[in-house]
């Protein structure tokens, strides 16, 4: 894929009309990755999902909690103990040990009330597979758990344990199977008492949580809030104007120039993958009737080219797809 920055009249570097695609599929996902990180829509994730921000107003989350801008590019951060430290909230943890850790989304927020800081991760998961050859939940407690490791240097050092940070790992799985349609489902760690009950504090054990947010559609139970909204943000089915009508009519999230383009990018790009998939089934489809024609009535390839009717400047391409399977 080839990028090009294109600078944005209010000083913003984004994606814009100069992104050339040369894998539609990639550049959407990488679409969707970019309107992600919008205040606006990190707020609602978080009122919805967190339960440190359940009662606050997602205006006060976007401009008091969320702090800096979240970031979407890589930048090592090597949490090994000698390493090299880079302060912030980078998308990739790089360790000498471990190897590297790239996250989509990555941010810090201050919790209401306090001047306590957490960390958190969004990943977005766009592919059909939910279970790409190991279960999601895992890799979510990894990177939870990487990100615990690579605070020391930064948020603590020696013995001082204390200062651990708490960390999210939220996950947006857009073609999960149908049982998990239209779900939000934490993970995290909770006190469970074999003998007796002794209690220790909540903030001393309550570290790391995994949100999995499985959207689905309309169709389904449950298709309301932010599995709704991200549903409409993220479907490549939905057009740009009924994108904007939904976000801003039943959300009340106000279109800035930014967030509209790479809206209309991820939504030209989207229409480029649906294109490419009806081109790829039709070709799929002569391919099939080449064979069938071959076989059932012995005709030779280009007889039963000729049958179908195939023009002769893509002849060639269906003889060079036939020699390959």
């Amino acid at each position: 894929m080839k990028w090009k920055k294109v600078r944005t009249v209010d000083g913003e570097t984004t994606i814009a009309q100069g992104l050339h695609v040369t894998d539609d599929s990639a550049g959407y996902d990488a679409a969707c990755k970019r309107v992600l990180p919008e205040k606006a829509i990190l707020a609602r994730i978080m009122k919805s999902c967190l339960e440190e921000y359940k009662e606050c107003d997602v205006n006060d989350i976007a401009e008091k909690y969320i702090e800096g801008q979240p970031q979407v590019s890589a930048v090592p951060v090597l949490p090994d103990e000698g390493g090299t430290v880079i302060s912030g909230m980078d998308t990739e943890d790089k360790s000498v040990h471990e190897g590297t850790v790239t996250y989509d989304i990555r941010f810090r927020a201050i919790v209401p009330g306090s001047e306590e800081q957490i960390a958190l991760i969004i990943n977005v998961e766009a592919q059909n597979d939910f279970y790409p050859g190991y279960p999601l939940i895992k890799r979510g407690i990894y990177y939870c758990c990487r990100m615990i490791s690579s605070q020391y240097g930064r948020e603590f050092t020696g013995p001082h344990y204390e200062k651990i940070k708490k960390v999210y790992s939220i996950w947006i799985c857009m073609k999960p199977p149908q049982y998990r349609e239209n779900t939000i489902t934490r993970y995290r760690l909770v006190e469970e008492h074999l003998v007796g009950e002794g209690k220790e504090p909540v903030k001393n054990y309550d570290l790391l949580s995994i949100i999995m947010l499985c959207l689905g559609g309309p169709n389904g139970a449950n298709y309301d809030g932010v599995l709704r909204m991200l549903d409409v943000l993220l479907s490549n089915e939905t057009s740009e104007a009924e994108k904007r009508k939904i976000l801003q009519d039943d959300y009340d999230i106000q279109m800035t120039q930014t967030m509209e383009r790479k809206v209309s990018v991820m939504c030209n790009l989207s229409k480029g993958v649906r294109e490419k998939g009806v081109a790829e089934g039709m070709t799929n489809g002569i391919l099939f009737s080449i064979k069938n024609l071959m076989e059932t009535l012995g005709l030779t390839i280009e007889q039963a080219m000729a049958a179908l009717k195939i023009p002769d400047t893509e002849k060639q391409k269906y003889m060079d797809l036939l020699e390959r399977q």
